[in-house]
């Protein structure tokens, strides 16, 4: 499944039905008189967040979503029905914008969520509606209120609680696979990874949700490599890990273009907390180390941790350091897991019976 995190479409309600317009008349009955029927209600545009869904790829193909129009009325008091709904299902995470692309109408952020986007139209009155002592026999009946219509864009940006950033070939998507079950292409050429990926990371018996999305380079807020598209995927997060590869002789001017790259994105999300790392250690010597430490702690105040996700060498520090940050920002989010399968100790001697 290809992964797709904004789309443009378009979306109507469903306008109201007409009323009518009849009169009784039948033969042997004494009394006649209006009975047209009200038009039902259009169809409303609703929007769900449904369970199962990590992509607006179904937007790819059907741009235009439409409610159903209400059912007209008809005679002997009949009113008409309410048009059918436009159901827009998207995943945990969504954003729904107006087509100017900055005034936010919708945030989607929990299962079973559900707003109406645009009312469907009233129907109309019938002739019926109308009938008073001194108006007996109404020849009117309203048509039905039009829907509305508007473009949107929806934006995906995935939930999850720590953020992986780094230049290409920082080691992100080593560290992702390497802590968790996810599988993410790995390979020793830049932008290997072209989409974010998402993964349940335990440590100490607790889970959290990490993300690891494609490198950002210098000029990305102009357009450079994959640009600032992807950096929205992160902003969710309550933590920040910052992967340097220590083997890059310009490391210390990669973070320093990195946070300036955060800034011009967004400045609430350079404010975040953030686990400053320098990764491929298994390659570097112990003077080697403390050199790149020590140059590195020359441009920040940040604590600075040493890490090779490949050799594992300091993996779990880091994760606990993370899960302090995560369990003080959104305790509910960790998930401590309970082995129930692992089998009790038993006093009783083993026995085939």
């Amino acid at each position: 499944m290809k992964f797709l995190d904004e789309a443009h479409i378009y979306v109507k309600s469903g306008s109201g039905g007409a009323g009518c317009v009849s009169f009784r008349r039948e033969k042997y009955l004494e009394f006649g008189g209006p009975d047209g029927g009200d038009g039902g209600r259009g169809g409303h545009v609703l929007v769900k967040c449904v369970d199962g869904l990590n992509t607006l790829i179904d937007y790819r193909f059907q741009q235009h979503f439409k409610a159903k129009t209400g059912v007209h009325g008809m005679g002997r008091d009949m009113n008409g029905g309410k048009g059918d709904d436009a159901v827009l299902k998207v995943p945990v995470g969504t954003q729904i914008f107006d087509k100017d692309n900055e005034t936010l109408l919708i945030d989607m952020t929990e299962v079973g969520q559900e707003h109406i986007l645009l009312q469907g139209g009233n129907g109309g009155f019938g002739n019926a509606y109308f009938k008073s002592s001194t108006n007996q026999s109404p020849r009117r009946a309203n048509p039905g209120i039009a829907g509305e219509e508007m473009w949107i864009n929806l934006k995906l940006k995935l939930i999850a609680d720590a953020g992986l950033l780094g230049f290409p070939n920082a080691g992100k998507s080593t560290f992702l696979a390497a802590t968790s079950a996810a599988k993410p292409k790995i390979a020793d050429y830049p932008f290997t990874t072209l989409h974010p990926n998402l993964g349940v990371i335990n440590q100490d018996n607790k889970e959290f949700v990490m993300a690891d999305i494609p490198g950002i380079i210098e000029g990305a807020h102009e357009g450079t490599g994959l640009g600032h598209r992807f950096l929205g995927h992160v902003e969710r997060c309550s933590v920040l890990l910052h992967l340097l590869d220590g083997t890059d002789e310009k490391f210390v001017e990669n973070y320093l273009i990195l946070r300036d790259e955060l800034s011009k994105y967004a400045e609430d999300l350079a404010k975040k907390p953030e686990i400053l790392v320098i990764n491929k250690i298994d390659a570097l010597s112990d003077d080697e180390i403390a050199e790149k430490t020590a140059a590195l702690a020359k441009v920040t105040d940040q604590k600075i941790f040493t890490m090779s996700a490949v050799a594992g060498i300091n993996v779990p520090t880091i994760l606990r350091e993370l899960l302090k940050i995560i369990a003080a920002d959104r305790p509910e989010n960790i998930v401590n897991v309970i082995k129930d399968d692992i089998p009790k100790p038993s006093d009783k001697p083993w026995s085939p019976l």
